[in-house]
């Protein structure tokens, strides 16, 4: 084992326990893990951008921005609306849902597909009194499911797809994935629709939950003429940094004052509404001329006043607001919202919100003002997963101009007249020159962090194959394996890479197992190919945890899930999985 070798294996390990701990948010980890080789002269400078010139990341980057011209187009969110229809038994939800979702995600990033849709099936929930957590996990598989089936259907696909071009294969082609992914697909809709929905809880949406108890949220004070502190500043009153809660606005005759800043100035009669653990707010009972008035006649609508909606949001495990408080995060200035609770682990987290550090997955209920959906928009700090009013939608010629963009970029890609990256490049060039999205709304739509994400992991990809790493992992995996065969060597290939995805990022699961695989096959002498589709179909196939892919995280808040739920419901699938591609992809490739 050579020096070089050590130092990849080292830097590996730190850059995995880093993933699996939230230490920094994905794509700043691995981007240092790539810097270490650089500067430790494993790799060029060239080797180390070879990622940013793949044509699998830049592919994914220009179909960020066709997927988001369709988002803003609703016509998903109309088409599902739709299609629910009237309540029926969960079995029959789940099938009318289930297909399209997944055959739309065939086609779309997932990630939107399921925000979009969120909302949408917790409004159809509470209507027919049917609890969200039995339809939200199955939403994020169907999304799930469906992007395995075609080469545009996840970012996973086409860094698999732009790792073989690097090697100088071919690729897949557009529907080549589909021999595995089709059946595996209508396998897992029909678990999910007949068991899998069985085993999942029955919880209330924090929606609900927040209604049902009003009183532990707000809090009425009340400004007599003996306050002592009459035309003096929120903060030389000592009102801001109070232990437990905070103020949301102030009540002057018909005028409301939000957000509040610490140097508005308080005047007899004013009524201060308080956000937060109001059990703690009784220390405010010993100041005199303030008086409290706990939530007995408080109503939502007194305090939003046609103003403010009520959202729900889920951040997002590539936000820039995870690992710090709300009060440093300045969500009242920054977004114009007020944060009245944090929920984990299906738990409302009592302690003072500003001092509450946000992490992946955490669900947020903000009172969000009139410019909430101005400065939130194309986000990827959180995920909006509420209905919120006044919400800008494409004209309808526009919706239509890039559902038919992307059609085209299908066909293109399908009978091989242009590769899927120059298809991609004519779209986006399309969806520009006829206005149906700016510049400006194309750079927000791209993932800059994804796409930094799966470029640093290609060059740490091109060190562990640099160095003998992968081929010396290979060697012990064959060994491992080598009772079974070749077919024990694709299924050693795929659990690796599942439990990788289930722990870290599958684009970081990808990049890892890749050159592994390539060696094996290597070794082997049997064609890659098989172990590339094993691959690209084991990154994807992330079911038992909340954390390894974003649509199990982006619902894990809004259905109240809770870790153990993923394991339960996602093993079954799992084994239908890890069972089907492994029969397929030996009789057909191996």
């Amino acid at each position: 084992m050579t020096i070089d070798m050590v130092i990849v294996m080292v830097v590996l390990f730190f850059m995995f326990v880093c993933l699996v701990k939230d230490f920094f948010r994905p794509d700043f980890i691995v981007f240092c893990a790539l810097a270490i080789f650089l500067f430790a002269g494993i790799l060029t400078p060239a080797e180390a951008l070879k990622g940013f010139s793949n044509e699998g990341m830049l592919t994914v980057g220009l179909l960020f921005i066709i997927a988001g011209a369709i988002q803003q187009s609703n016509f998903l969110f109309h088409f599902i609306q739709l299609l629910l229809g009237k309540g029926m038994k969960t079995t029959g939800v789940l099938m009318k849902m289930m297909f399209p979702v997944a055959g739309f995600s065939a086609f779309l990033n997932n990630t939107p597909i399921v925000v979009m849709l969120t909302p949408v099936v917790k409004k159809w929930c509470e209507k027919y009194n049917l609890s969200p957590s039995k339809l939200l996990l199955p939403l994020s598989y169907a999304a799930i499911f469906g992007g395995t089936i075609t080469l545009i259907g996840t970012s996973t696909n086409l860094l698999v797809h732009g790792l073989m071009l690097d090697l100088g294969m071919p690729g897949f082609s557009m529907f080549q994935l589909a021999i595995v992914a089709i059946p595996a697909c209508v396998l897992g809709i029909l678990y999910m629709s007949t068991l899998g929905h069985r085993i999942l809880p029955s919880t209330k949406s924090i929606k609900e939950t927040f209604t049902e108890n009003k009183k532990e949220y707000f809090a009425e004070a009340y400004i007599e003429a003996s306050f002592p502190h009459i035309g003096k500043s929120i903060k030389e009153a000592g009102l801001r940094n109070l232990e437990g809660v905070y103020l949301v606005e102030i009540i002057r005759d018909r005028e409301r004052i939000y957000p509040v800043t610490s140097r508005q100035k308080i005047r007899a009669h004013d009524t201060l509404i308080f956000t937060g653990v109001i059990s703690t707010i009784f220390q405010l009972e010993n100041m005199q001329g303030l008086r409290l008035e706990t939530g007995s006649e408080l109503n939502l609508n007194d305090v939003k006043n046609g103003n403010y909606n009520l959202v729900e949001a889920v951040v997002s495990h590539h936000s820039t607001l995870i690992y710090k408080s709300v009060k440093e995060n300045q969500f009242r200035s920054k977004f114009d919202a007020a944060v009245i609770a944090v929920h984990r682990n299906q738990e409302r987290i009592q302690s003072k919100i500003g001092n509450i550090m946000l992490k992946p997955g955490d669900s947020l209920l903000l009172l969000a003002g009139d410019d909430f959906i101005k400065r939130g928009e194309n986000t990827n700090d959180f995920y909006i997963i509420s209905t919120v009013e006044n919400i800008p939608v494409n004209q309808p010629k526009k919706a239509y101009l890039s559902i038919l963009v992307l059609l085209c970029i299908v066909l293109l890609a399908t009978f091989n007249i242009l590769s899927i990256f120059k298809a991609a490049v004519l779209g986006v060039i399309a969806l520009v020159l006829s206005k149906t999205v700016s510049l400006d709304q194309a750079k927000n739509f791209v993932h800059f962090d994804v796409l930094l994400l799966i470029a640093s992991s290609i060059g740490i990809g091109v060190a562990m194959d640099k160095t003998g790493t992968a081929f010396f992992l290979a060697n012990y995996l064959i060994q491992f394996t080598q009772f079974f065969g070749i077919i024990g060597a694709v299924a050693g290939v795929y659990l690796l890479t599942a439990i990788f995805t289930e722990m870290i990022t599958n684009n970081a699961a990808v990049v890892m197992m890749f050159p592994i695989a390539f060696a094996t096959a290597t070794h082997l002498s049997v064609d890659p190919f098989g172990f590339f589709v094993a691959i690209a179909i084991a990154a994807s196939a992330s079911f038992m945890t909340p954390i390894g892919y974003q649509t199990n995280l982006i619902v894990y808040g809004p259905g109240r899930y809770r870790f153990s739920d993923y394991l339960k419901a996602g093993f079954p699938l799992s084994i239908i999985y890890f069972l089907l591609t492994i029969t397929i992809v030996y009789h057909t490739w191996i």
